[in-house]
């Protein structure tokens, strides 16, 4: 049996202006709210949903991504949001 993570809630303060800034550093289309969710289409199988909270514990996500130069791209982008 194969099984694949289809979507996962993503807590944010701000869910649009997160998964705008998650899809951005990725090179990802973040195309609006979709019901109560911001969603974020990460392949064919993944979609981070991003929902407002106003608390919440830290979360870790690890993305393995070997696409060239595509982590030039999203270290540069952070540099220049100046983003910690």
């Amino acid at each position: 049996m194969a099984i694949t993570l289809n979507h996962t809630i993503v807590p944010a303060h701000d869910k649009e202006a997160s998964a705008r800034f998650f899809a951005d550093i990725f090179g990802l289309t973040y195309e609006g709210p979709m019901g109560h969710f911001a969603p974020v289409r990460v392949n064919d199988a993944l979609t981070l949903d991003f929902d407002n909270r106003e608390r919440f514990e830290s979360h870790h996500y690890a993305f393995h991504a070997l696409v060239s130069g595509k982590l030039q791209r999203c270290w540069r982008h952070q540099v220049s949001s100046q983003v910690e």
